[in-house]
Parts: C-alpha cells; structure tokens; sequence
C-alpha cells in the first residue's frame, strides 16, 4: 500500500469522505505496528552504534561522582520532564541498595527562568544557572530533540568553560550539540520526535544503570548502599 494510499484510508476526513469504524479500525491497527516496527527498527540502529559512547558517558559521570561532583540536567519542553526524570533517578533510586546521588534539575525554578527569560533572554536561562551553581569537576548533561535549543548550547559553552563535563542527547543528525565539542554527545538519527524522546529515556535510565554499577566497587558491592 503506498503512503498516499494509506494516508487516505487513515485519515478520510481529509480528502472529504467518511470511512466506517471497521476499516477505521483496522486502519488505526495497521499503524500501531507500523509505530511499533518503527521504533524497534530506531531502537536496535541507535544502540549498536552508540553502545560504547553510552559506556563512555558512564563513566565521565561515574568518575565525576568519585570526585564528589554534582550532576546537573536541563531540557526544554518534552525535554524539561527528561531532564527531571534524569535527576530524580539519581537522588531517589527506586532500586535496593543503589545509594542518593546529588543531581540539580535546573528546569525547576520559574522566578529564576522568568527573570532571566526576561531581563536578558531565554537563551541565556541555564547559562545563568550554571554561573551561580556549576564548578569544576561538575558534570552537565543537556537534552534536546532536535540539537540545536540555543539555552543549552550557551550551557554548555559556559560549562565548558569552567571545567565542567558535558554530555548531550540529541536527535535527527545532533544539531548544534554535534559540534559543540561535547564530552559526549548521543545522537538518535531519525526524524520522529517521538522515536528521539522514547530512545533518550532508554538511555538515561541505562546511563543510571551503569553508574551505579561502576561506583560499586568503591563501596564494596550493589548491596551496601543507603536502603532508606
């Protein structure tokens, strides 16, 4: 069946016809596999050839945490709630025996973003942050859809700057991100937006995952952390 064709069955109310609820759902069916075929396709393409620049944001993350560094998260939009979900994976694990871990989601406070957004620019919102709160040794990760959210590249300029980590999730061909000379940027290459988001949650929880197992050594196995 060709896209046109498909699109039409999918959709009839846009080419002036109704369809019944039969072919509607048997339409509705066929684009849930097609999704789903979609993301299993981005999925296993994105992981094999990211698998070891994953490994390697472990372990700036890990390192920087031995270190007694701070993580920091930041995202616009869809990607605020990642950059959420990113630190209060890290200060509340779910999982027994995986200790707190100090993360600052700096999407939280709306005086500061406002007041920046502003006075100066909404560009200028996390660099902002990052000027009262970052230090060296600290580690900053940035996520963004497309690569190219201006508010995170100055970011990361300014983290750079003052000796910080910085690791980008990035989608479609990284954008701005891809050039920024990251520690670390992480690349889906699609153009679904949806297929970007679903696979940057994948990674941040098996990010999470991984630190977690290279600092156990340091404290002598998973099974001697905090259990409160």
């Amino acid at each position: 069946m060709s896209k046109k064709k498909h699109l039409s069955d999918l959709y009839p109310f846009l080419h002036g016809k109704q369809q019944d609820g039969e072919s509607m759902d048997k339409a509705l069916m066929t684009s849930v596999r097609q999704k789903a075929a979609d993301h299993v396709s981005v999925f296993e393409s994105y992981f094999e050839k990211n698998q070891e620049d994953i490994v390697s944001a472990a372990k700036i993350i890990a390192n920087m945490y031995r270190q007694n560094g701070r993580l920091f998260t930041m995202g616009n939009g869809g990607s605020s709630c990642d950059a959420a979900h990113v630190a209060v994976e890290f200060l509340h694990p779910v999982t027994t025996g995986r200790p707190a871990l100090t993360a600052v989601n700096l999407t939280t406070d709306v005086a500061m973003m406002t007041a920046v957004s502003n006075d100066i620019g909404y560009e200028h919102v996390y660099a902002r942050q990052i000027i009262a709160q970052g230090r060296k040794g600290d580690c900053l990760i940035g996520i963004s859809t497309s690569g190219n959210s201006a508010n995170l590249i100055k970011a990361f300029q300014k983290a750079r700057d003052m000796g910080m980590s910085t690791i980008g999730l990035s989608g479609m061909n990284g954008g701005e991100m891809a050039t920024a000379g990251l520690d670390a940027c992480l690349t889906v290459e699609t153009d679904s937006i949806h297929r970007v988001q679903e696979c940057h949650v994948a990674t941040y929880h098996i990010l999470w995952d991984l630190v977690h197992t290279l600092l156990a050594d340091d404290r002598g196995g998973l099974n001697n952390g905090d259990k409160s």
